[in-house]
């Protein structure tokens, strides 16, 4: 059941090609479960997609737990073998932003892995799962005096402070209290990451983190965050456990890590050396990249760690100093691989898009109509809102069958009244795909449920999670009554 070959259409991005086998699984998009059974149907660890559309219904968030603790096992075994020698290990926190249940997060207690949260409602889940607050952070760029307090209830590991402003309340709040507050400040070191502008989070013009450029305008021509430095260290209500940056998301080089871990090195020695105080720990963050498509091509987490080691190593050497307790803050890259959307499909329809037709010798000739075929699915932005924000791509399959047809260009849209509710804007799928079909997204783990919407008033979906031949449902997926509970009548 080959196609190599078959055109590829001009509607195409140039990075889409025709797939040899329409069939196949591109192996770094899916969990290592997935595969296609005897029949040639999808399924995850033995359980075929049908079953779980005929017990939970679709739309239907898919995840392997097995999966998902095997990456996290990868990380955290990777950084600590790679730092093993400079600091005595790596504590690896899991972004709970990009995916977080109660059940993850036992899941990453039980691996041996710390959480990281991003506001009260995250703060919620850690505690209804019972993890203790001493692995817990806080992030957020504008936290609530109730955030705060529920962090030094909970006896939090690390607040990562964001401002002169949020500083001076944390420490303010926790001076009140008797207590002290244990601070990381976040840092903007200036590393541009290769991503979407909207992902990109160290450079100066955005809204996270203290500049590490020097202040111009002002007489003492420091800058703001030395200014934290200095401020953090002087209050009572503050313990500073030290700096933390993150540079961005879905990057796949490590040089931009690397080059973060050095610039953040030299001005933790400098403020070290300035106001005779020791900073223990660095936050690198995250921000590792996933395939979404078969022309993605993620770093394997040792080859990163391998990477970021050897800076922190020589530039700690370089500097004289010993190194401070690192960290890391992966997200996507633990779950958005574990988990697969499966949608039925729905109304299927071609239509004809105009496009310059290429002559023998290359050069472009007339306009020609070329087919793309639309593919409607029971889902879409609601589930799904990565491509409308960031332009992002992903793929799908054929799940509930094989399929020996033609390839054709298809769009995976969803359901909504918006012309945007694209799930997948470029794929080849049998042109046999029809009305009460499966397909099945990979990829989806991360920022997906968690973006999720009752646009349209449709109800978000569950999320089963699938473990050694059994399924069961971790979120429950809304109803119409959940929703119309809400409503409070004229």
């Amino acid at each position: 059941m080959t196609h190599t070959a078959a055109q590829a259409s001009p509607l195409a991005p140039e990075w889409l090609t025709v797939p040899d086998d329409l069939n196949a699984l591109h192996e770094p998009m899916w969990a290592r479960d997935v595969a296609r059974d005897g029949d040639g149907e999808l399924s995850i660890d033995g359980i075929p997609v049908s079953e779980l559309q005929r017990q939970y219904g679709t739309p239907l968030f898919v995840m392997s737990e097995n999966d998902f603790r095997a990456r996290a096992r990868a990380f955290s075994d990777a950084f600590n073998d790679a730092f093993a020698d400079i600091c005595g290990g790596v504590d690896v926190y899991y972004a709970g932003k990009s995916f977080l249940c109660t059940a993850v997060v036992r899941w990453v207690e039980e691996e041996g892995l710390r959480l990281d949260t991003a506001s009260g409602g995250e703060l919620a889940v850690a505690h209804r799962a019972g993890i203790p607050g001493a692995d817990v952070a806080l992030h957020g760029n504008n936290k609530s005096d109730g955030e705060i307090h529920r962090a030094l209830d909970m006896g939090l590991g690390r607040i990562v402070v964001d401002s002169l402003a949020e500083l001076h309340r944390v420490g303010t709040i926790a001076e009140a209290r008797g207590e002290q507050a244990k601070v990381m400040l976040r840092l903007t070191p200036g590393v541009h990451a290769h991503t979407h502008e909207f992902i990109a989070t160290a450079h100066e013009d955005q809204k996270f983190g203290l500049s590490m450029a020097a202040d111009t305008t002002d007489e003492a021509g420091i800058s703001a965050a030395e200014e934290a430095v200095a401020a953090a260290t002087a209050h009572p209500g503050i313990e500073l456990l030290g700096l933390h940056c993150h540079i961005g998301s879905q990057i796949f080089e490590p040089d931009g890590f690397a080059l973060a871990a050095e610039k953040l090195l030299r001005f933790l020695a400098a403020m070290q050396e300035k106001y005779s105080i020791t900073l223990p720990e660095l936050d690198l963050g995250g921000g590792y990249g996933i395939a979404y498509t078969p022309v993605d091509t993620p770093r394997p987490a040792a080859e990163i760690a391998t990477a970021m080691a050897a800076v922190v190593r020589s530039t700690c050497a370089e500097l004289g100093i010993d190194a401070p307790r690192i960290s890391i803050e992966p997200g996507r890259a633990i779950v958005g691989s574990t988990t697969f959307t499966l949608y039925e499909v729905g109304t299927v329809k071609t239509v004809r898009v105009d496009a310059p037709a290429a002559s023998a010798d290359g050069d472009a000739g007339n306009n020609v109509t070329y087919p793309r075929r639309y593919v409607s699915v029971d889902g879409g932005m609601s589930d799904n809102a990565r491509p409308v924000l960031y332009d992002a791509d992903y793929s799908a399959v054929l799940a509930s069958r094989t399929s020996g047809a033609a390839p054709q260009l298809s769009r995976v849209v969803g359901k909504h009244c918006e012309s945007g509710d694209i799930v997948v804007r470029d794929v080849y799928l049998p042109e046999d795909v029809a009305a009460g079909d499966l397909l099945a997204v990979p990829g989806t783990g991360a920022y997906c449920w968690a973006l999720s919407s009752n646009y349209n008033y449709l109800a978000r979906p569950g999320v089963v999670a699938v473990r050694d031949g059994s399924s069961r449902l971790i979120v429950r997926g809304e109803t119409e009554e959940d929703l119309l509970n809400r409503d409070m009548g004229a």
